[in-house]
């Protein structure tokens, strides 16, 4: 057999060799665009983490502070604390005449709301355990709200990111996009026609979407610490932000705290 054979005809009919084809040159890729000074700037800015929603105070009173003190015109003084006294806790059943004396703002009632007082005298345990049935309540009705919508970012995030880089991601722009998630949306109109206290806020979305359980154990915890708390010895114990990892983080702080104090410590609630 020929050298030649199998090679493709030309259009005489003869035989040529078949050249091989010639491999292309490779391209040469544009090189990237390098980012502007803007963004580059704007990459390398670490997240700003919003500031927390503080609007109970807990206050952990000092043994020689007397019970004149404890009014909202003396927190200032105290404490740097520019807030009103507020009922926030039940006293225990069964409260007698002379253990009211030691409670502070006590009104009349079953149970006996008050604004603090000694720990043994405050009936903590059924303080959450209410909250926890309430948030049950709450949890079941945001439920149903929100039925057939998809999970939603938490305000906090589109929060960090306008604070992050205010001038291209305006307070404006961040609120819109919140408000416009099909949750949030349902949540609101929910608000809209069944006004009053006791809904479902989308200031507590994140809460409601880590499931019922985690949102019972939240809001039991959260009536007893409220939103930050100031110890005796002087620290102030508070969430970085309204983020919940950062929440459930001061929750552990707060009631780890309750858990080392003596029955005599006396709490006071502030409001903000």
């Amino acid at each position: 057999m020929s050298a030649v054979n199998g090679t493709p005809l030309t259009r005489h009919g003869s035989r040529v060799p078949a050249v091989p084809a010639r491999p292309a040159r490779p391209t040469a890729m544009p090189a990237p665009a390098a980012p502007s000074a803007r963004a580059q700037a704007t990459a390398s800015r670490p997240p700003v983490t919003p500031a927390p929603t503080i609007e109970t105070m807990v206050i952990c009173l000092p043994d020689d502070l007397p019970a004149q003190a404890l009014t909202s015109h003396q927190l200032a003084t105290h404490f740097g604390v520019t807030g009103t006294v507020t009922a926030l806790y039940w006293a225990v059943p069964r409260l007698r005449l002379w253990q009211r004396r030691q409670l502070i703002g006590a009104r009349k009632g079953h149970p006996t709301l008050c604004a603090g007082g000694p720990l043994r005298l405050l009936d903590l345990p059924g303080l959450r355990q209410a909250a926890a049935v309430g948030a049950g309540i709450r949890y079941q009705i945001w439920q149903q709200v929100v039925h057939g919508t998809r999970p939603a970012t938490p305000w906090p995030v589109f929060h960090s990111r306008h604070l992050t880089d205010p001038d291209r991601y305006p307070y404006q722009r961040a609120s819109e996009e919140f408000h416009a998630q099909p949750r949030v949306q349902a949540m609101r109109l929910h608000a809209t026609a069944t006004p009053g206290p006791g809904q479902p806020s989308i200031g507590e979305l994140e809460m409601y979407q880590a499931g019922q359980v985690a949102y019972q154990h939240y809001r039991a915890g959260s009536a007893v610490v409220g939103d930050a708390m100031l110890t005796a010895d002087g620290r102030h114990l508070a969430p970085a932000s309204d983020a919940l990892g950062y929440r459930v983080t001061y929750l552990e702080q707060a009631l780890a705290h309750l858990d080392t104090v003596g029955p005599q410590q006396r709490l006071l609630a502030v409001s903000l």
